[in-house]
């Protein structure tokens, strides 16, 4: 996975609480980090997210976006 933004985290999934349209992706990033992002439920879906995956945080700019290894 190439992306031009440049903070990047690699994480495990503990908790995605699902909504209607969107749901929150809570990562466990290490060292007592954790990174919260919202995103549709189409994407969740589509990615496949699941609690004990891996997964990263991307963040650009305001944005925090959860992206997977291929």
């Amino acid at each position: 996975m190439k992306l031009s933004a440049r903070n990047q985290f690699k994480g495990k999934i503990i908790s995605i609480t699902e909504g209607a349209v969107n749901g929150i992706v809570t990562l466990d990033i290490g060292g007592g980090n954790i990174i919260t992002s919202t995103i549709s439920m189409d994407s969740i879906k589509s990615l496949n997210l699941k609690v004990g995956s891996d997964a990263y945080a991307i963040i650009k700019a305001t944005s925090v976006m959860v992206g997977i290894d291929d």
